[in-house]
């Protein structure tokens, strides 16, 4: 009887720890497969990125090549933003006046200035957010082989359609950039939906 006790006790314990286990270890590979993919979309959109560098707002034709990897939100804001330019010239004809930098010296997925054209990139690190998204970190290099700089960035990844792709890109604070900033914020800055409406105070600026 005892030992008949002890066999039952043992098919529950082992019941039990194969019912936990059926709950708990697809969740988390599930987790780590969708880390994944994230980091897939982020490495194939920097391999475009590297091999062709985006300086401003893209025309139409690339971003032909770069939207299967953004987001429909993000995309929108880039159009936005292309009207908008379009908007001011409109407004400027004689361009009596310096256009905001965001539009053409500005790498939209790397940074200012000096980051506008990495020639390399690794992903550091991959997070998962409360909400389903992902942050993938990615080191970014620019300058000579010899004597390079890096910088990093965290890029927001997000589950559409189906498939992950980049909703947002997240410039973050360092020792040569003060204040962390986002690309959909930059998008906007002195424009109105479409139209350009001005910066409002000189401290909008880009």
């Amino acid at each position: 009887m005892g030992a008949q006790l002890m066999t039952i006790r043992y098919v529950v314990v082992l019941f039990l720890i194969t019912s936990l286990g059926h709950g708990q270890f697809p969740q988390e590979h599930e987790q780590v497969a969708s880390s994944r993919q994230a980091e897939v979309t982020v490495r194939r959109f920097y391999q475009q990125l590297v091999s062709d560098p985006v300086e401003g707002i893209p025309t139409p034709k690339r971003m032909k090549v770069l939207s299967p990897y953004l987001s429909d939100s993000l995309i929108h804001r880039i159009n936005q933003a292309r009207a908008c330019r379009d908007d001011w010239f409109r407004l400027h004809p004689k361009n009596d006046e310096k256009a905001p930098s965001t539009w053409f010296e500005f790498g939209l997925f790397s940074g200012y200035n000096d980051r506008g054209d990495p020639r390399a990139f690794r992903i550091d690190k991959t997070e998962s957010e409360d909400d389903g998204s992902f942050r993938v970190y990615v080191r970014l290099t620019e300058g000579p082989q010899e004597k390079p700089w890096n910088w990093q960035v965290a890029v927001v990844v997000m589950s559409e359609a189906g498939k992950f792709v980049i909703n947002d890109v997240i410039f973050l604070r360092d020792k040569d950039v003060e204040t962390e900033s986002r690309l959909s914020e930059l998008l906007t800055v002195g424009c109105d939906s479409s139209h350009w409406g001005g910066y409002g105070n000189e401290t909008a600026k880009p």
